[in-house]
């Protein structure tokens, strides 16, 4: 028997007058279908779950080998040809697909004959923080998927539609801008146009703290949708102003590592949990929160997702590895296995009784790793107490700027002893466990990377090829 997910939305109707039950029409009637089918599916065994995997990323194999120029000898290289049966040998035989040779492929990775029902085509590109950007093209289809399961995340989430949204996100220069931001009559796509909404608000990511505060105070929202960053530093503020926030009831976390700071913050700030999703533009939605605990479940519909250790095998329980994802429905430009550059790290069962993968956390990108000089890349698992229970920092930033040196990056509330600077210093090789080099800047702010993400650790040394990640 199948466990409810408690749905608190009204449908759309598309036909006037009928207003209960809903007789909804066009894209809000396929999406509801997909939201049925997932209802169902998230249910399902592993071994099933794969097998419907399989079946699909079947299609999309075939599909490449005759319309993708780049992948036909790339694929019988490795063993598979239309008339092969997939299984999860042959599958990690295939070759892992790097940033690098997207950005050379160019339309070498584009379909040459994209099935007509799939709509229209378009490009999309990452935010390039890494660098030299991405430019992927997908299809009107796949976006239906991407939608399907933004409404998959509210319905897990039990939240009331009705209530008010507020939305702090890059949305582009001069847009949004505070002390008012903007106001709409109801949610964004895909919840507007499928569900009866509450209104939505949504300001600048460019705006200050202390401005997007002020702005939460008047908008009153039930949800708030930010990057974790941003939650973060609200959260904290809060706190230290005794601002609460009455009627919020959870904060919606994308884009960045949502780490255990930022869900203690917002918990200790208004007493409500953050609800964390992990997605990208190049591949669509990877991992949602599960309902029930602050780990993540792979969106097994949505696309294969590994967890790979160094010989590519996959992680066991508890072991962190490199993320390799596949979309299973982009037959414009279809990734297969594509290194995304992400280290997560692998779960077992989840309790809740969903057979969807388990993903821990998400422990990072590939180019916040620190760099020790014997070659090996740990993860610098440097938390605000390291700053903040020695001086009154307000925004911090640690950047790996040579072989042996690391600048910190400090906002602090007034000037640093030479005390303190020798006490963080000597804090953050404790907890890396080699001494560096330490020098201090202190900017008056420290900005945040293209799309609007921050980030408090930077390696800024060339890129080299990763080696063993450790949790450190």
């Amino acid at each position: 028997m199948n466990k409810p997910t408690g749905q608190t939305a009204t449908v759309r109707s598309s036909i006037v007058g009928m207003e209960w039950p809903a007789l909804p029409g066009g894209t809000t009637a396929i999406l509801l279908a997909v939201l049925h089918q997932l209802e169902q599916s998230q249910w399902w065994s592993p071994e099933r779950l794969q097998a419907a995997q399989f079946r699909q990323l079947e299609a999309v194999l075939r599909h490449a080998w005759k319309t993708v120029p780049f992948y036909r000898d790339r694929l019988e290289s490795a063993g598979w040809t239309p008339s092969s049966r997939l299984d999860p040998g042959l599958w990690q035989r295939l070759p892992l697909l790097t940033r690098e040779e997207i950005q050379s492929a160019g339309a070498t990775l584009h379909s040459t004959a994209v099935p007509k029902q799939h709509g229209r085509t378009h490009a999309i590109r990452t935010s390039g923080s890494t660098g030299r950007p991405v430019e992927v093209v997908k299809t009107a289809a796949e976006g239906i998927y991407w939608h399907a399961f933004v409404l998959r995340d509210h319905m897990w989430h039990r939240r009331d539609l009705s209530r008010r949204l507020a939305a702090i996100r890059n949305i582009g220069d001069g847009i949004a801008l505070p002390p008012h931001g903007r106001r709409s009559s109801s949610w964004t796509l895909p919840s507007a146009s499928t569900y009866r909404t509450g209104p939505a608000f949504v300001l600048n990511i460019t705006a200050t703290t202390e401005e997007q505060l002020a702005w939460l105070c008047r908008v009153r929202p039930a949800y708030l949708l930010t990057l974790s960053s941003a939650a973060r530093a609200l959260a904290e503020l809060a706190v230290e102003r005794r601002i609460a926030m009455p009627g919020l009831e959870a904060v919606l976390t994308m884009g960045e590592v949502c780490s255990d700071e930022v869900r203690n913050a917002v918990r200790d700030a208004w007493g409500v949990p953050v609800q964390d999703a992990y997605s990208s533009q190049e591949v669509g939605y990877m991992a949602l929160q599960c309902p029930e605990h602050e780990h993540y479940h792979l969106q097994s519909e949505s696309a294969l997702v590994e967890v790979l250790d160094d010989s590519g095998a996959p992680c066991a329980p508890g072991r962190i590895g490199r993320v390799v994802v596949t979309p299973l429905h982009n037959f414009a430009m279809p990734l297969i296995r594509y290194e995304i550059g992400d280290y997560a790290e692998a779960g077992g069962p989840c309790p809740c009784g969903r057979g969807l993968p388990v993903v821990t956390r998400i422990v990072g990108r590939v180019r916040n790793m620190l760099r020790l000089p014997n070659g090996d890349l740990i993860w610098p698992r440097l938390s605000e107490n390291t700053y903040r229970e020695i001086a009154p920092i307000r925004q911090y930033q640690v950047a790996q700027v040579a072989p042996e040196r690391l600048e910190v990056r400090l906002v602090p509330e007034r000037p640093l002893t030479a005390d303190e600077e020798e006490a963080i210093r000597a804090r953050i090789n404790a907890r890396i466990g080699h001494v560096f080099e330490i020098v201090f800047a202190y900017p008056p702010e420290i900005p945040r990377a293209p799309g609007g993400k921050f980030e408090d650790f930077r390696c800024e040394l060339p890129p080299v090829q990763p080696a063993a990640a450790s949790s450190t």
